[in-house]
Formats: C-alpha cells, sequence, structure tokens
C-alpha cells in the first residue's frame, strides 16, 4: 500500500497538508480521522500516532506525526538558510499565538454556543478578539511586510500554515481581511497559488462547521477538558 494521510480536514495544520499533497501531486490514500468524535484516542491511531494527533502519514511500515518527508519544489521549504529561516521563523511564532488566538476564537464565536450549547461570557470574547487582532497586525507587519508572501516572492509552507489557521476564523464569521486589504491582498495570492479549487475544497469542512448538529451528551462529556482550556 502506498501513502497514507491521517486527516481531519476540521484542522488548521490537516488542511495545509492536504492542500501541499494534492498541489504537489503527491499520489495519497486519505483516512480520515474525526477529532470530534475522538477518533484520535483509539487504539488503531495509536498504532500510526502514539501522540494520538493529526496530522499523521503511514508510507508502508514508515509512520511519521511531527516532521517532513516529500520533496517538492524548492520554493516551499528553499535551500536558501536565510529564505528558510523566515519560514522556520514564522512556524515557531504561530504554534503559540497565531493558532491560539485563531481556535479560541472559532470555537467561542461559533462551536460553544452553536455546537455545544455553550454560553461565552462576552468579556472572554472580546478578549479573545482582541487578542486575534494583535496577532494580525503582526502578522502584517513582522512577517508579511511589503512581500507577495510571507517568505518573499513566492508561496512556502509557511504561507499554507497561515492562511488555514486564519480561515478558522472566517468560518466563524470574523471578517479577517475586511479592514486589512495588505492581508487580504496576500490571500488572494496563496488561492490563485495552490488554485481556488483546491483551496476551496479543502476548506469546505471547515466552512461548514456551523452546520453542525448540536452535540450529544456523551460527545460533551468528551470534549469537557477542551472546553476548560478554550475558554480560558
Amino acid at each position: 500500500m502506498g501513502l497514507e494521510l491521517y486527516l481531519d480536514l476540521l484542522s488548521q495544520p490537516c488542511r495545509a497538508v492536504y492542500i501541499f499533497a494534492k498541489k504537489n501531486g503527491i499520489p495519497f490514500e486519505l483516512r480520515r480521522v474525526e477529532l470530534l468524535k475522538g477518533q484520535h484516542h483509539s487504539d488503531a491511531f495509536a498504532q500510526v500516532n502514539p501522540l494520538r494527533k493529526v496530522p499523521a502519514l503511514k508510507d508502508g511500515d514508515f509512520t511519521l506525526a511531527e516532521s517532513r518527508k516529500y520533496e517538492a519544489p524548492d520554493h516551499w521549504y528553499p535551500q536558501d538558510l536565510q529564505t528558510r529561516a523566515r519560514v522556520d521563523e514564522y512556524l515557531a511564532w504561530q504554534h503559540t499565538a497565531l493558532r491560539s488566538s485563531c481556535t479560541r476564537a472559532m470555537w467561542q464565536k461559533m462551536m460553544f454556543p452553536v455546537f455545544l450549547g455553550e454560553r461565552v461570557p462576552p468579556e472572554t470574547l472580546a478578549s479573545t478578539l482582541a487578542e486575534l487582532d494583535r496577532c494580525l497586525q503582526l502578522l502584517e507587519d513582522k512577517f508579511l511586510k511589503n512581500e507577495d508572501f510571507l517568505a518573499g516572492p513566492h508561496i512556502s509552507v509557511a504561507d499554507l500554515m497561515a492562511i488555514t489557521e486564519l480561515m478558522h476564523p472566517v468560518s466563524a464569521g470574523c471578517h479577517v481581511f475586511k479592514s486589512r486589504p495588505k492581508l487580504a491582498a496576500w490571500r488572494q495570492r496563496v488561492e490563485a497559488a495552490v488554485g481556488e479549487d483546491l483551496f476551496q475544497e479543502a476548506h469546505e469542512v471547515v466552512m461548514k462547521a456551523k452546520d453542525l448538529p448540536p452535540a450529544d451528551t456523551a460527545m460533551k462529556e468528551k470534549l469537557k477538558p477542551l472546553v476548560q482550556v478554550l475558554l480560558q
């Protein structure tokens, strides 16, 4: 059997991996892992990734959870050390900054009230949206600057990771790009670079998250630890 990708397209990094593989013509079998159902905690998935996280890949006897394996055109992860350092700099920052604020914004604005039936204190949501705005300003001023893409004139994995993060609050109705023409123009360039059809395909699940049926009691119980973290 060839390459298997274990993904949930509700997840930001899973969407980035999906777009990357499709765009670069890497053949793979999609193995869906539904995070909201807790499938990543199953014993079967633990055989693929003992960390119980997605994305993960399996290629024959080879499994991988937290690294890069497949070759692609240089611009995705450039050989030039300074350009690669720019990509790495963004990836290191976004884990504790943009990802946190985008995830909290989506869950507090949409998933808690619509999916879980949980009330979010207005001051909590206001604080989260203020932090998201601060991160967006840093994304523009520190990383994008006046370039076409985050690491220079060509798209890289940094752009894929960033755009998939931002589509989380967009799916919840946050107007991330409305008052930010520089960021809006960047989004258009990223979509054009990967292809609009592929971009829409990768984000179909998250853009329909608002239509999910309400969680049942068992699912709410499973998600309690997540709720506590995302409301802090």
